[in-house]
Protein backbone atom coordinates (compact mmCIF):
# COMPACT_ATOMS: atom_id res chain seq x y z
CA UNK A 1 0.00 0.00 0.00
CA UNK A 2 1.35 3.52 -0.61
CA UNK A 3 1.37 6.21 1.66
CA UNK A 4 3.57 6.72 4.66
CA UNK A 5 1.25 5.75 7.02
CA UNK A 6 0.58 2.53 5.72
CA UNK A 7 0.37 -0.03 8.45
CA UNK A 8 -1.36 2.40 10.96
CA UNK A 9 -4.98 1.46 11.63
CA UNK A 10 -7.28 4.52 12.72
CA UNK A 11 -11.37 4.27 14.31
CA UNK A 12 -13.03 7.22 13.45
CA UNK A 13 -15.94 8.20 15.74
CA UNK A 14 -15.93 11.63 14.41
CA UNK A 15 -18.78 13.68 12.16
CA UNK A 16 -19.02 16.65 10.19
CA UNK A 17 -15.58 18.21 9.50
CA UNK A 18 -13.01 18.84 11.97
CA UNK A 19 -12.73 15.70 12.72
CA UNK A 20 -13.66 13.65 9.20
CA UNK A 21 -11.18 16.02 7.64
CA UNK A 22 -8.24 14.96 9.79
CA UNK A 23 -8.54 11.28 9.55
CA UNK A 24 -9.47 11.52 5.98
CA UNK A 25 -5.92 13.26 5.42
CA UNK A 26 -4.28 10.47 7.33
CA UNK A 27 -6.21 8.46 4.71
CA UNK A 28 -4.91 9.61 2.02
CA UNK A 29 -1.20 9.62 3.39
CA UNK A 30 -1.81 5.40 3.66
CA UNK A 31 -3.42 4.95 7.14
CA UNK A 32 -6.26 2.34 7.11
CA UNK A 33 -9.94 4.53 8.15
CA UNK A 34 -12.27 2.84 9.54
CA UNK A 35 -15.35 5.13 9.86
CA UNK A 36 -17.99 3.85 12.59
CA UNK A 37 -21.39 5.75 12.42
CA UNK A 38 -24.80 5.34 13.64
CA UNK A 39 -27.47 3.04 11.65
CA UNK A 40 -29.39 5.51 11.87
CA UNK A 41 -28.08 7.66 8.87
CA UNK A 42 -24.41 7.78 9.72
CA UNK A 43 -22.29 11.21 9.76
CA UNK A 44 -24.80 14.14 9.73
CA UNK A 45 -23.30 15.31 6.45
CA UNK A 46 -24.51 12.39 4.56
CA UNK A 47 -27.97 13.90 4.52
CA UNK A 48 -27.00 17.55 2.85
CA UNK A 49 -27.80 18.93 0.08
CA UNK A 50 -25.66 19.39 -3.09
CA UNK A 51 -26.37 15.78 -4.27
CA UNK A 52 -25.58 13.01 -6.73
CA UNK A 53 -25.55 9.49 -7.05
CA UNK A 54 -26.92 9.41 -2.28
CA UNK A 55 -23.95 11.51 -1.60
CA UNK A 56 -23.86 15.07 -0.55
CA UNK A 57 -20.66 16.50 -1.52
CA UNK A 58 -19.48 17.94 2.36
CA UNK A 59 -19.20 13.80 2.79
CA UNK A 60 -17.49 13.11 -0.42
CA UNK A 61 -15.01 15.90 -0.03
CA UNK A 62 -14.06 15.12 3.66
CA UNK A 63 -14.62 11.54 3.95
CA UNK A 64 -12.42 9.72 0.74
CA UNK A 65 -10.33 6.90 1.11
CA UNK A 66 -11.94 5.33 4.29
CA UNK A 67 -14.43 2.39 5.42
CA UNK A 68 -17.54 2.66 6.98
CA UNK A 69 -19.19 0.36 9.32
CA UNK A 70 -22.72 0.94 10.57
CA UNK A 71 -23.05 -0.37 14.23
CA UNK A 72 -25.68 0.31 17.39
CA UNK A 73 -23.28 1.05 20.03
CA UNK A 74 -26.21 1.38 22.49
CA UNK A 75 -26.59 -1.91 22.21
CA UNK A 76 -24.37 -4.92 24.15
CA UNK A 77 -23.11 -6.78 20.80
CA UNK A 78 -22.61 -3.13 19.37
CA UNK A 79 -20.32 -2.40 21.77
CA UNK A 80 -18.21 -5.30 22.14
CA UNK A 81 -17.84 -4.76 18.02
CA UNK A 82 -16.14 -1.31 18.43
CA UNK A 83 -14.39 -2.33 21.00
CA UNK A 84 -12.49 -5.51 19.25
CA UNK A 85 -11.94 -2.88 16.45
CA UNK A 86 -10.21 -0.88 18.72
CA UNK A 87 -7.88 -3.71 20.17
CA UNK A 88 -6.25 -3.84 16.75
CA UNK A 89 -5.98 -0.32 16.12
CA UNK A 90 -3.24 2.49 16.45
CA UNK A 91 -5.52 5.79 17.15
CA UNK A 92 -9.36 5.84 18.04
CA UNK A 93 -10.50 9.43 17.37
CA UNK A 94 -13.77 10.99 18.28
CA UNK A 95 -15.52 14.51 18.46
CA UNK A 96 -18.31 14.42 20.87
CA UNK A 97 -19.10 16.17 23.33
CA UNK A 98 -17.14 16.58 26.39
CA UNK A 99 -18.01 13.54 28.80
CA UNK A 100 -19.92 11.98 26.15
CA UNK A 101 -17.65 9.44 25.01
CA UNK A 102 -17.19 8.30 28.85
CA UNK A 103 -20.66 8.18 29.13
CA UNK A 104 -20.93 5.22 26.21
CA UNK A 105 -18.10 3.49 27.64
CA UNK A 106 -15.72 4.23 25.45
CA UNK A 107 -13.19 6.43 27.51
CA UNK A 108 -9.66 6.84 27.79
CA UNK A 109 -9.80 4.52 30.76
CA UNK A 110 -12.18 2.04 29.31
CA UNK A 111 -10.15 1.88 25.93
CA UNK A 112 -6.70 1.45 27.33
CA UNK A 113 -7.96 -1.82 28.57
CA UNK A 114 -8.09 -3.35 25.44
CA UNK A 115 -5.65 -1.36 23.38
CA UNK A 116 -2.97 0.23 26.06
CA UNK A 117 -0.68 1.85 23.54
CA UNK A 118 -3.66 3.50 21.74
CA UNK A 119 -2.95 7.36 20.52
CA UNK A 120 -6.45 8.45 21.76
CA UNK A 121 -8.26 11.67 20.42
CA UNK A 122 -10.78 14.10 21.51
CA UNK A 123 -11.34 16.98 19.43
CA UNK A 124 -14.07 19.69 20.98
CA UNK A 125 -15.58 22.84 20.31
CA UNK A 126 -14.45 24.90 23.27
CA UNK A 127 -12.80 23.05 25.36
CA UNK A 128 -12.88 19.79 27.70
CA UNK A 129 -13.08 22.16 30.72
CA UNK A 130 -14.23 25.45 31.42
CA UNK A 131 -17.76 27.41 31.46
CA UNK A 132 -18.15 26.89 27.78
CA UNK A 133 -17.08 23.07 27.55
CA UNK A 134 -20.77 21.74 27.55
CA UNK A 135 -21.94 24.40 24.97
CA UNK A 136 -23.12 23.21 21.63
CA UNK A 137 -20.46 24.36 18.90
CA UNK A 138 -20.85 25.88 15.50
CA UNK A 139 -18.06 27.57 13.43
CA UNK A 140 -19.35 30.86 13.87
CA UNK A 141 -19.26 30.58 17.74
CA UNK A 142 -15.67 29.47 17.48
CA UNK A 143 -14.85 32.47 15.01
CA UNK A 144 -16.64 34.99 17.61
CA UNK A 145 -15.05 33.74 20.69
CA UNK A 146 -11.42 33.40 19.48
CA UNK A 147 -11.46 37.43 18.12
CA UNK A 148 -11.47 35.92 14.40
CA UNK A 149 -14.39 38.25 13.70
CA UNK A 150 -12.53 40.98 14.91
CA UNK A 151 -9.59 40.66 13.62
CA UNK A 152 -11.88 40.02 9.50
CA UNK A 153 -14.01 43.56 10.71
CA UNK A 154 -10.42 45.54 10.49
CA UNK A 155 -9.99 47.10 13.97
CA UNK A 156 -11.47 46.40 17.03
CA UNK A 157 -14.16 49.48 16.84
CA UNK A 158 -15.32 47.99 13.02
CA UNK A 159 -18.51 45.95 12.93
CA UNK A 160 -17.05 42.41 13.32
CA UNK A 161 -17.46 40.33 10.31
CA UNK A 162 -17.34 36.13 9.92
CA UNK A 163 -14.64 35.02 7.60
CA UNK A 164 -16.63 33.44 4.94
CA UNK A 165 -15.77 30.01 4.94
CA UNK A 166 -15.55 27.43 7.84
CA UNK A 167 -11.98 28.18 9.24
CA UNK A 168 -12.42 26.61 12.53
CA UNK A 169 -13.70 23.16 11.64
CA UNK A 170 -10.92 22.73 8.79
CA UNK A 171 -7.82 24.22 10.66
CA UNK A 172 -9.08 22.32 13.57
CA UNK A 173 -8.64 19.12 11.37
CA UNK A 174 -5.41 19.68 9.78
CA UNK A 175 -3.72 20.12 13.26
CA UNK A 176 -5.13 17.22 14.72
CA UNK A 177 -4.02 15.06 11.63
CA UNK A 178 -0.59 16.43 12.47
CA UNK A 179 -0.86 15.59 16.29
CA UNK A 180 -1.90 12.13 15.14
CA UNK A 181 1.41 12.11 13.01
CA UNK A 182 3.40 13.48 16.04
CA UNK A 183 2.38 11.01 18.34
CA UNK A 184 2.68 8.07 16.67
CA UNK A 185 6.00 8.87 15.71
CA UNK A 186 6.40 9.25 19.80
CA UNK A 187 5.23 6.15 20.56
CA UNK A 188 7.64 3.96 17.98
CA UNK A 189 10.38 6.02 19.42
CA UNK A 190 9.11 5.38 23.37
CA UNK A 191 6.64 2.45 22.72
CA UNK A 192 3.94 4.32 24.51
CA UNK A 193 0.50 6.12 23.08
CA UNK A 194 -0.86 9.29 24.55
CA UNK A 195 -4.37 11.60 24.49
CA UNK A 196 -4.20 14.23 22.39
CA UNK A 197 -6.82 17.16 23.17
CA UNK A 198 -7.50 19.52 20.71
CA UNK A 199 -10.49 22.14 20.51
CA UNK A 200 -11.38 24.17 17.74
CA UNK A 201 -10.90 27.13 19.90
CA UNK A 202 -7.15 26.70 20.96
CA UNK A 203 -6.39 26.06 17.25
CA UNK A 204 -7.81 29.30 15.98
CA UNK A 205 -6.31 31.57 18.89
CA UNK A 206 -3.33 29.05 17.99
CA UNK A 207 -3.48 29.98 14.27
CA UNK A 208 -4.55 34.14 15.27
CA UNK A 209 -1.19 34.86 17.90
CA UNK A 210 1.41 34.26 14.74
CA UNK A 211 0.94 37.08 12.86
CA UNK A 212 -2.89 39.19 14.43
CA UNK A 213 -2.32 39.42 18.13
CA UNK A 214 1.29 41.32 18.16
CA UNK A 215 -1.46 43.75 19.93
CA UNK A 216 -1.16 41.39 22.58
CA UNK A 217 2.22 40.22 22.86
CA UNK A 218 4.06 42.11 25.34
CA UNK A 219 2.87 41.97 28.87
CA UNK A 220 1.94 45.33 30.30
CA UNK A 221 2.39 46.75 27.14
CA UNK A 222 -1.32 45.79 24.91
CA UNK A 223 -3.10 48.40 23.40
CA UNK A 224 -5.95 48.52 21.61
CA UNK A 225 -5.93 47.78 17.50
CA UNK A 226 -8.75 50.42 17.74
CA UNK A 227 -7.76 51.89 13.87
CA UNK A 228 -7.17 49.06 10.78
CA UNK A 229 -3.69 49.10 9.34
CA UNK A 230 -6.29 49.85 6.16
CA UNK A 231 -9.99 49.63 5.34
CA UNK A 232 -8.45 49.59 1.79
CA UNK A 233 -7.88 45.62 0.94
CA UNK A 234 -5.34 44.31 -2.17
CA UNK A 235 -8.06 43.63 -4.36
CA UNK A 236 -7.45 46.31 -7.17
CA UNK A 237 -10.04 46.46 -9.94
CA UNK A 238 -9.04 47.14 -13.64
CA UNK A 239 -10.91 47.82 -16.78
CA UNK A 240 -12.74 44.69 -16.87
CA UNK A 241 -11.69 42.55 -13.42
CA UNK A 242 -10.09 42.50 -10.55
CA UNK A 243 -6.25 41.40 -9.62
CA UNK A 244 -3.87 42.25 -6.43
CA UNK A 245 -0.79 43.61 -6.31
CA UNK A 246 1.57 43.38 -3.29
CA UNK A 247 4.72 45.23 -2.61
CA UNK A 248 6.60 45.17 0.48
CA UNK A 249 10.74 46.11 -0.58
CA UNK A 250 11.99 49.25 -1.48
CA UNK A 251 12.70 47.08 -4.99
CA UNK A 252 9.59 45.79 -5.27
CA UNK A 253 8.01 49.68 -4.68
CA UNK A 254 10.62 51.02 -7.09
CA UNK A 255 9.45 48.15 -10.06
CA UNK A 256 5.41 48.80 -9.27
CA UNK A 257 6.46 52.81 -10.02
CA UNK A 258 8.34 52.02 -13.17
CA UNK A 259 5.72 49.84 -13.85
CA UNK A 260 2.70 52.31 -13.67
CA UNK A 261 5.15 54.93 -14.85
CA UNK A 262 4.67 56.49 -11.66
CA UNK A 263 8.33 57.29 -10.94
CA UNK A 264 7.63 60.92 -8.87
CA UNK A 265 6.40 58.13 -6.25
CA UNK A 266 9.65 57.50 -5.68
CA UNK A 267 10.35 61.11 -4.58
CA UNK A 268 6.52 61.63 -2.64
CA UNK A 269 7.63 62.29 1.14
CA UNK A 270 4.93 60.28 2.08
CA UNK A 271 6.23 56.89 0.28
CA UNK A 272 10.37 57.05 1.02
CA UNK A 273 10.48 54.17 3.35
CA UNK A 274 8.82 50.90 4.16
CA UNK A 275 7.70 52.84 7.63
CA UNK A 276 6.39 55.99 5.29
CA UNK A 277 4.85 53.81 2.98
CA UNK A 278 3.00 51.97 5.91
CA UNK A 279 1.95 54.53 7.69
CA UNK A 280 0.23 56.25 4.42
CA UNK A 281 -1.33 52.80 3.25
CA UNK A 282 -4.49 54.56 2.02
CA UNK A 283 -3.17 57.02 0.23
CA UNK A 284 -0.64 54.67 -1.63
CA UNK A 285 -3.15 51.97 -2.22
CA UNK A 286 -6.20 54.64 -3.65
CA UNK A 287 -3.14 55.99 -5.96
CA UNK A 288 -2.55 52.41 -7.14
CA UNK A 289 -6.24 52.02 -7.70
CA UNK A 290 -6.80 54.69 -9.68
CA UNK A 291 -4.05 54.11 -11.88
CA UNK A 292 -5.28 50.32 -12.33
CA UNK A 293 -8.60 51.13 -13.87
CA UNK A 294 -6.81 53.03 -16.92
CA UNK A 295 -6.74 49.11 -18.20
CA UNK A 296 -8.10 45.63 -18.51
CA UNK A 297 -6.92 42.89 -15.77
CA UNK A 298 -4.89 40.73 -18.21
CA UNK A 299 -2.71 43.88 -20.17
CA UNK A 300 -1.89 45.15 -16.66
CA UNK A 301 -0.93 41.40 -15.51
CA UNK A 302 1.65 41.11 -18.08
CA UNK A 303 3.37 44.56 -17.61
CA UNK A 304 3.62 43.86 -13.62
CA UNK A 305 5.22 40.55 -14.10
CA UNK A 306 7.54 41.87 -16.31
CA UNK A 307 8.72 44.62 -14.28
CA UNK A 308 8.81 42.13 -11.43
CA UNK A 309 6.35 43.10 -9.60
CA UNK A 310 4.07 40.25 -7.75
CA UNK A 311 0.84 40.18 -8.71
CA UNK A 312 -1.86 37.57 -9.82
CA UNK A 313 -5.74 37.69 -11.26
CA UNK A 314 -8.57 36.89 -8.52
CA UNK A 315 -10.28 33.93 -9.70
CA UNK A 316 -13.63 32.81 -9.52
CA UNK A 317 -13.99 29.15 -8.36
CA UNK A 318 -14.42 28.06 -11.90
CA UNK A 319 -11.50 29.69 -13.25
CA UNK A 320 -9.43 28.26 -10.44
CA UNK A 321 -9.92 24.34 -11.86
CA UNK A 322 -8.16 24.97 -15.55
CA UNK A 323 -5.55 27.89 -14.33
CA UNK A 324 -1.99 27.01 -15.82
CA UNK A 325 -0.61 26.91 -12.35
CA UNK A 326 -2.78 24.42 -10.81
CA UNK A 327 -2.51 22.40 -13.68
CA UNK A 328 1.10 22.06 -13.54
CA UNK A 329 0.77 21.15 -9.55
CA UNK A 330 -2.35 18.58 -10.54
CA UNK A 331 -3.62 19.87 -7.57
CA UNK A 332 -7.20 19.30 -8.59
CA UNK A 333 -7.98 15.23 -10.17
CA UNK A 334 -11.11 13.82 -11.33
CA UNK A 335 -12.02 10.32 -10.04
CA UNK A 336 -14.72 8.06 -10.76
CA UNK A 337 -16.76 7.32 -7.60
CA UNK A 338 -18.87 3.72 -8.17
CA UNK A 339 -22.52 5.95 -6.69
CA UNK A 340 -21.89 9.68 -7.34
CA UNK A 341 -19.86 9.39 -10.88
CA UNK A 342 -17.24 11.13 -11.89
CA UNK A 343 -15.88 13.76 -9.02
CA UNK A 344 -13.20 16.36 -9.24
CA UNK A 345 -11.39 16.80 -5.82
CA UNK A 346 -8.64 18.94 -4.49
CA UNK A 347 -5.53 15.96 -4.59
CA UNK A 348 -3.61 15.49 -1.10
CA UNK A 349 -1.41 18.58 -1.07
CA UNK A 350 1.62 17.12 0.15
CA UNK A 351 3.52 15.50 -2.03
CA UNK A 352 6.10 12.62 -0.54
CA UNK A 353 8.60 11.59 -3.09
CA UNK A 354 8.95 7.58 -1.73
CA UNK A 355 5.52 7.01 -0.37
CA UNK A 356 3.28 8.96 -2.67
CA UNK A 357 -0.13 9.93 -1.02
CA UNK A 358 -2.95 9.11 -3.04
CA UNK A 359 -6.94 8.64 -2.93
CA UNK A 360 -7.10 4.71 -2.43
CA UNK A 361 -11.44 5.47 -2.90
CA UNK A 362 -14.20 7.57 -3.44
CA UNK A 363 -16.18 7.51 0.37
CA UNK A 364 -18.22 4.59 1.35
CA UNK A 365 -21.63 4.40 1.61
CA UNK A 366 -23.06 3.66 4.96
CA UNK A 367 -22.22 0.38 6.25
CA UNK A 368 -20.06 -0.33 3.17
CA UNK A 369 -17.54 -2.25 4.69
CA UNK A 370 -19.89 -3.89 7.49
CA UNK A 371 -19.53 -7.26 6.64
CA UNK A 372 -15.98 -7.47 6.06
CA UNK A 373 -14.88 -5.66 9.00
CA UNK A 374 -16.91 -7.75 11.10
CA UNK A 375 -15.27 -11.15 9.09
CA UNK A 376 -11.68 -9.44 9.54
CA UNK A 377 -12.65 -9.94 13.20
CA UNK A 378 -13.28 -13.51 13.29
CA UNK A 379 -16.99 -13.28 13.31
CA UNK A 380 -18.43 -15.96 10.90
CA UNK A 381 -21.79 -15.85 8.22
CA UNK A 382 -24.51 -17.16 10.72
CA UNK A 383 -23.22 -14.35 13.48
CA UNK A 384 -23.22 -11.41 11.14
CA UNK A 385 -26.21 -12.11 9.31
CA UNK A 386 -27.85 -12.62 12.66
CA UNK A 387 -26.57 -9.58 13.67
CA UNK A 388 -27.73 -7.89 9.99
CA UNK A 389 -31.14 -9.55 10.91
CA UNK A 390 -30.95 -7.96 15.17
CA UNK A 391 -30.46 -4.38 13.73
CA UNK A 392 -27.08 -4.07 15.75
CA UNK A 393 -25.57 -3.54 12.07
CA UNK A 394 -26.32 -2.37 8.87
CA UNK A 395 -25.06 -2.74 5.71
CA UNK A 396 -24.96 -0.75 2.39
CA UNK A 397 -27.12 -3.82 0.34
CA UNK A 398 -29.77 -2.83 2.58
CA UNK A 399 -30.07 1.20 1.86
CA UNK A 400 -33.00 2.18 -0.11
CA UNK A 401 -31.55 3.64 -3.73
CA UNK A 402 -31.86 7.65 -3.71
CA UNK A 403 -34.07 8.82 -6.65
Amino acid sequence: MSGPLAGFKVIDMTSVISGPLSTMILADQGAEVIKVENPDGGDFTRALSNRRGGFSASFLNNNRSKRSIAVDTKKSEGMEIVKKLLSTADVFIQNMRPGVVERIGLGEEEVRKIAPEIIFVSISGFGHEGPYSQRPVYDPLVQALSGLTTIQGGSDEARPKLVRTIVPDKLTGVMAAQAITAALLSRERTGKGQHIKLSMLDAVVSFLWHSDMGSQTFVGGEFPQQEAQSFIDLIYETSDGYITVAVNTDKQWTNLTTALKRPEWLKDDRFLTPALRHKNINDRLSMTQEVLLSKPAKEWLNILDAADVPCAPVLKRKDVIHHPQIEANSTIEEDAHKQAGVLRQAAPAAKFSGTPAVITRGAPMLGEFSKEALTRLGYDNHTIDSLIKDGIIVTAEQLPEET
